[in-house]
Order: C-alpha cells, then structure tokens, then sequence
C-alpha cells in the first residue's frame, strides 16, 4: 500500500451513497491518499467502506474508527481481509474503543478497561478463523490513541495509531512511544477561514459534541490545557487544536504534524457555512496535487 502523506477525514452519514461516493472520486482525482470515515450510530463502516471502495480505483478507505464493541473479533478479521481482496490492498482497518456513554449508554455493552479491552480484542482477532481467499498483503490495523499505554500497544500489537482531535506536541510524543518504524496516522481539523470570528466560532460548533467525552479530555488534559480551557473552548484550546487561517497557514501545521513524526495526516474540513458537510474549496487548496 503506498498511503500518501495526506488525506481527507470526514462523516459522510450526512451525503446519499451515490454524493459520498462522488465525494470520494473527487478526493482521489485531487491526490488524496486516503479517505478516512468513522462508526458513530449512523451507516456501516465495512458496508459503506465496500460501497467506496468499488466506486475508486486508487483511493485507500479507512475505518477512523470501527468500535471493537459492536461486533465480536471474528467479524471484524472477515470484513477486512474481504474488503482488502476485493479492493486489491486499498483498506486500512483503524480499531478504537469508543467511549463509555456510546458504548453503554447507546448499545447496551459494559464498558472494560480500554487497553486491556483492546489487547484481548486483537489477541482473539490473531485466533480467528478464515478460510476464503486471503488479500495479497495482511490489512493494515491502526488503533485510535491517545494516552500512551495505548499508544504503546498501537505499535506493538498493531500496525499503528490513529489519534484523532489531538496537536503537533501529541503527535511527537506518540512517535517517541511508539517508535519509528509503525504508522502514525493524525486527524487534523482544518477550517480555511482567515477572519478569527468565524473561524473560531466554526471551530467551537464542532468541538462542542467531543468536551464532554473523558477520552480526549483526559488526553488535552495531558497536553497542558486546564478544565476551563475545555469548558469554555478557549482560544488557546481552538488554536491549537484547530488548523484555521489561508492555505499556507493550514499547510504549516500539517507540515508540523509530519515534522512530529506523523507518517499521514488526514485534515477534517469543515464548512463555517454549512457544518456537516465538507468544505470542497478547502479541500482543493489544500490538494497535494494542487
């Protein structure tokens, strides 16, 4: 697999499947590398992925994340080696614990100690069985980390990590965790708006639905921010976690993200005029073919 240094991350629960999958053709004529899509309570990663991946020919489709608690490890190793074989090599499983109201406050399941979880997760996907043709290469499992226990499991029990809502200090540290040689895949959110009103207030409508969730505040906690700076999404908190401004200022701190040690960043464009739906003219300034 020749994953690019950059790629697009986005829900695309809110388009058809016949506007995602023009979406996703526009990425790859763009040179995206990857488009990343996550499970939250909307379509099916691995159907969607499928759906995504016959309608591409060289885009690469990552799950960002499938939750290892809404299906059994099994399941899991059957829907990546098929979507891998079908697409000739173009998917990458990333795997995450999700966080404890959406696993059991919306599906009903206990929630376990996230590293141990996952460990013993990736253990029984080591033991399952599969008996149809297997994809020429083994798929790529990247897990979704933050705190560093889980980012040393990332790089010994699987392919990678795939921190998401995170900065450039974070991505140094996962390397330095993890090593040089697994892959560190970092979500960015960009908004190319140079006026700090608007950006920020974009910044502030997407980062409200995540202050709440103990997984990334305890790792922004980490990264020095104070409760009142997520609380109140200061402008330090927006600043850093955000990429706004013009072209070259977004492209300077995914450049930071790759001088960390990131092997691919996948930039979020999100849309001040239209949130939930991704912010195009973005994504063709920020096109590495562009």
């Amino acid at each position: 697999m020749e994953l690019g240094q950059v790629g697009v991350w986005f829900f695309t629960d809110t388009q058809s499947a016949e506007d995602a999958a023009t979406f996703a053709q526009r990425i790859e004529s763009l040179g995206y590398a990857a488009l990343w899509i996550p499970e939250a309570v909307g379509r099916h990663p691995f159907a969607h992925a499928a759906w995504l991946l016959a309608k591409t020919s060289r885009l690469v489709v990552a799950t960002g994340i499938a939750s290892i608690y809404n299906r059994d490890p099994g399941a899991t190793v059957a829907a990546a080696n098929t979507l891998a074989e079908q697409s000739n090599n173009r998917f990458i499983l990333g795997l995450g614990v999700s966080h404890q109201p959406m696993v059991e406050g919306v599906r009903g399941h206990a929630y376990g100690k996230p590293v141990t979880t996952m460990r013993t997760y990736l253990e029984s996907m080591d033991k399952a069985i599969y008996r149809a043709i297997m994809p020429s290469s083994p798929v790529p499992i990247v897990l979704a980390a933050l705190g560093p226990n889980m980012l040393a499991l990332a790089g010994t029990a699987a392919g990678g990590a795939h921190p998401y809502f995170t900065t450039p200090a974070h991505t140094r540290k996962a390397r330095e965790i993890m090593g040089a040689g697994p892959l560190l895949c970092v979500e960015q959110k960009v908004i190319l708006n140079s006026d700090p009103g608007v950006a920020r207030a974009a910044a502030r409508g997407a980062a409200g639905m995540y202050a709440q969730l103990p997984n990334y505040r305890n790792n922004w906690l980490r990264l020095g921010f104070g409760e009142e700076d997520i609380n109140g999404l200061s402008d330090a908190f927006i600043d850093a976690t955000f990429a706004w401004g013009d072209t070259a200022q977004i492209r300077a701190r995914i450049d930071e993200h790759l001088a960390a040690g990131a092997s691919h960043v996948c930039i979020q464009p999100i849309a001040p005029s239209n949130p939930g739906f991704p912010d195009m003219a973005a994504l063709e300034a920020l096109a590495p073919a562009g």
